[in-house]
Order: structure tokens, then sequence, then C-alpha cells
């Protein structure tokens, strides 16, 4: 499986927590403030030039009120659907 950040498993991840964010009406800033961190991590992440560990995962969730179980589920999800492909 392919690891990097630019795999489309991680695109599908980042793209649904920047979604979830901008839903909330929150800039980067705001979020980063919130979290703690400079607002260029979250934009790295945002824009796959860095990966998102699990532990902030959950944290960027639980701050902009999104469920991470979703957001799980999605990644599951888009690993099936590309191992079932693989097995055809």
């Amino acid at each position: 499986m392919k690891t990097s950040v630019y795999s489309s498993h991680y695109d599908k991840l980042r793209l649904w927590l920047k979604a979830q964010r901008e839903g909330q009406s929150l800039t980067l800033r705001e979020v980063s403030e919130r979290w703690g961190r400079h607002h260029s991590i979250l934009g790295k992440i945002e824009q796959a030039r860095r990966k998102i560990e699990l532990v902030e995962f959950i944290e960027l969730c639980e701050i902009i009120n999104a469920d991470p179980h979703e957001g799980i589920s999605l990644l599951i999800e888009s690993m099936n659907h590309k191992a079932k492909r693989q097995k055809l």
C-alpha cells in the first residue's frame, strides 16, 4: 500500500476534514488557535504537504465538531474499494 501523503486515501480524508471545518465556518487560524498549533501545520495537512497523525485527526475532529468515526469510515471504505479493484 502506498503510504505517501499523496495517496488517494489521504486525499479523501483530508478533503473530508477540510469540508467539515468549512462546514462549521471556521478558518484555518481559528481552528489552529483552538488546537494550540501554528496555522501553517493545519494548512500543510489540508494541502497534502504533511500527513495527519491519528491523535491529531481526533483532536481536530473534536475542535470542529466532526465525528472522527465518519472520517475513519471514509478511509476504510476507500481502502476496501481499492482492494476490491485489485482483486478483479
